[in-house]
């Protein structure tokens, strides 16, 4: 953990500076004179070019003790900077860091980099992964936070921040809705560069510097989060960063009817001290998963919104507990979406399988809309690798979409569409397999006379002595029937592929869900049309199994009179 706060120090100073500096850049191209923020003793291109044993010096003694001064008091940042200490005491080590640093050319990337380096460290550190520390992959987070919509005049929170990769993502989702679309860039991974929000209007960009717009907790006691968290938020421009040091399942955290929008993935892993449980929240459930979805209703206000990932077992629990908050969410709230997601989003930290729950407060739950993701971009192993399988661009279109009547209906025909077209080439494809079935045996049975041969199958297709035809007939029948279901298969793929993407998006009514005990598993309701598989009649089985017998008795019969002789 020393190791992440150190290193997050540097990149913190090093993007501090590169802000700098692109500031002093435009102000010079806009003719005005530049107001520097941050003294020229505390810029990264001023102590690093020191030789190395005073640039240790003049980090120790000048640099960290002024980064408090970098921030308003009363932001988190300059709360958890007054601790700060710089613990690197080999001044070859600094430099090594420094020019590793410069390496990564930071000022180039639009990315939650403290975030990456927290990833990155934790998965060689270990105790990876225990208390729920591990950090919510990047595109899922901006997946939630695309279909959440946050809005500028929204208060958003997160009350499990980590390191505060939730509100870093809302906020540039609300540059980027604001940056006029000739200034937007976005780089090979649909990351949106520039995000300079000019379309905001004056009132709006008041509310974003406001200490109501992103507040983040975490009660990480060691405060190394929390700082990281802080760094985060202000290097994305959030001069004044609100991410506190709270348990907010507490009886110390009041928020009520507080936020427009929570955006989180709570801890989900060991249970919460009954004693300390704040008294609004249920007295029959100590499974922190729980006891954050009754809290989020409670910090909503009135049509509310929020996204939070949460363990399969919230979905399909049975105890009274899990039963209770899916209710209470269905009757008492709107559920607006469930996205299922692969048991690999997590890798290599936990293989839990969790799903998404988007709901609204206080609304009206009709029809649930449902996804269920089988791949979301990436390897679901361990390595986690990009792969080209990614349902992310759909999910978003679908729940983009999900209240049109055109593109449903348009959706439900192209289905039916796939279905008729796929049909004759399934039942062309059993039919083959039907065949092939019958060549394998014909090319491996071996009898002894054509005598032997049941009338009707296979009658005079062998040979007395061989295997198969004496003229290779029946491995020529059997290759192109072989030729005839790959081609088969050619085809079904595509149609079949497009077929499984349209039907991975549905809907269930309330009274479905209410009548399976508020069951929210994606499994319980999809309607997956499984293939016919061959399977050979009884009577053919029974018919070759006698042929084989009378086979191998001849073969017997053969080696009895070898034997004699």
């Amino acid at each position: 953990m020393d190791a992440i706060e150190q290193f997050s120090y540097l990149l913190f100073l090093k993007r501090l500076d590169d802000r700098e500096n692109a500031a002093e850049r435009q102000a010079k191209r806009k003719g005005m004179i530049y107001q520097p923020k941050v003294p020229k003793e505390l810029r990264w291109g001023y102590w690093t070019q020191m030789k190395a044993e005073e640039s240790l010096q003049h980090l120790k003694n000048v640099v960290f003790p002024k980064l408090v001064e970098l921030a308003d008091k009363k932001s988190s940042f300059g709360e958890y900077m007054k601790g700060a200490q710089c613990k690197i005491n080999k001044a070859g080590l600094l430099i090594e860091a420094c020019n590793l640093i410069d390496q990564m050319k930071i000022a180039e990337q639009n990315q939650d980099v403290q975030g990456d380096l927290y990833e990155y460290m934790l998965g060689h550190m270990q105790f990876a992964g225990r208390g729920g520390q591990f950090r919510t992959p990047r595109h899922i987070i901006r997946m939630m936070v695309q279909m959440i919509d946050p809005k500028p005049r929204e208060r958003i929170g997160d009350l499990a921040g980590g390191t505060a990769g939730f509100l870093v993502n809302a906020h540039q989702h609300i540059l980027e809705k604001a940056t006029s679309a000739g200034i937007l860039e976005y780089d090979d991974e649909g990351l949106p560069h520039h995000l300079i929000g000019d379309q905001l209007t004056a009132a709006e960009r008041t509310f974003l510097s406001s200490p109501k717009y992103l507040r983040g907790f975490d009660n990480d006691s060691g405060m190394t989060i929390l700082r990281i968290g802080s760094m985060n938020l202000t290097l994305h421009g959030i001069e004044s960063p609100q991410f506190f040091y709270r348990d907010t399942l507490s009886k110390s955290f009041d928020d009520e009817r507080e936020y427009d929008v929570i955006l989180m993935n709570p801890p989900f892993k060991g249970a919460v001290d009954k004693s300390t449980i704040h008294p609004t929240l249920p007295s029959d459930t100590t499974k922190s998963e729980l006891l954050f979805l009754h809290l989020i209703l409670r910090a909503l206000d009135m049509g509310g919104r929020a996204a939070v990932i949460v363990p399969d077992g919230v979905l399909f629990g049975s105890s009274r507990a899990h039963v209770e908050i899916r209710r209470k969410i269905i009757e008492e709230n709107r559920l607006d979406g469930v996205v299922s997601m692969p048991s690999g989003v997590f890798k290599p930290y936990a293989g839990v399988s969790t799903a998404v729950l988007l709901f609204t407060r206080g609304a009206q739950t009709k029809d649930i809309w449902f996804y269920d993701m089988k791949h979301d971009g990436f390897s679901l192993d361990d390595k986690r690798t990009k792969v080209a399988e990614n349902d992310i661009p759909d999910i978003l279109e679908c729940w983009k979409n999900r209240l049109r009547p055109d593109f449903q209906s348009a959706g439900a025909k192209r289905i039916s569409d796939l279905h008729r077209q796929l049909t004759p080439l399934k039942a062309e494809r059993l039919k083959l397999h039907e065949e092939i079935n019958r060549l394998m045996f014909e090319s491996v049975v071996s009898p002894s006379s054509p005598a032997l041969l049941p009338q009707g199958e296979g009658s005079n297709t062998t040979s007395p002595h061989g295997r198969g035809r004496p003229d290779g007939s029946g491995e020529g029948e059997l290759s192109a029937a072989q030729a005839r279901l790959s081609n088969i298969e050619s085809q079904i793929s595509a149609p079949q592929s497009e077929l499984d993407r349209l039907t991975r998006q549905f809907w269930v009514t309330k009274e479905q869900v209410k009548a399976n005990k508020y069951d929210l598993s994606a499994s319980r309701y999809r309607q997956v049309d499984a293939d016919a598989v061959y399977h050979e009649k009884p009577s053919v089985t029974l018919e070759r199994l006698a042929r084989l017998e009378r086979v191998m008795l001849d073969e017997i019969n053969v080696l009895k009179k070898l034997v004699k002789g």
